[in-house]
């Protein structure tokens, strides 16, 4: 279980953030893989969690996602978006010194939200230093591990709750 944070805290951990990572189905999507009768698959993303993207971007803060999927469909997003994809990852923490070699950024500047089990290495390691969250319906042991629980479920404005969360910590 991540440890309460004061005010002053989540307000200065908030104000150093420039990466937010985000897990994509079960966080940008509701979990779900839709398939036609031809084999098409399918995924629902919200507009709000790509209005989320755009605010931090106006905050100085980027966005990229981290997933265990590599589909064509999300780096369709990605691009439509303008964010850095890491797909097809088997082991996130495990990527985590690269991501951050790439960005040339420290544990202490990036945020992470996420779902559920395959996760919860990376959001326990990076609620050390930076930020963490969960929507309103991941697993009890992501939920009880992050700094912020949205109200909102996947694929329907987590990831916005989790962006608003951070502006608004910044803010104090």
């Amino acid at each position: 279980m991540v440890d309460a944070l004061t005010p002053q805290t989540l307000r200065a951990r908030a104000a150093r953030i420039r990466l937010v990572l985000t897990d994509v189905d079960g966080v940008l999507t509701d979990a779900g893989v839709y398939y036609s009768e031809r084999g098409e698959e399918l995924r629902r993303f919200s507009l709000r969690d790509g209005m989320g993207v755009e605010l931090l971007r106006a905050g100085g803060v980027e966005t990229a996602f981290l997933s265990r999927e590599d589909s064509g469909i999300v780096r369709a997003r990605a691009k439509k978006l303008a964010v850095t994809t890491f797909l097809g990852v088997r082991d996130k923490l495990a990527l985590l010194p690269e991501i951050l070699a790439q960005a040339g950024l420290t544990p202490a500047e990036v945020a992470f939200i996420g779902d559920d089990v395959n996760d919860l290495p990376l959001l326990c390691e990076i609620a050390e230093h930076g930020l963490t969250g969960a929507p309103a319906d991941a697993i009890d042991a992501v939920r009880r591990s992050v700094h912020a629980v949205s109200e909102s479920v996947g694929g329907h404005g987590a990831f916005r709750d989790f962006a608003d969360t951070i502006l608004r910590w910044r803010t104090g």
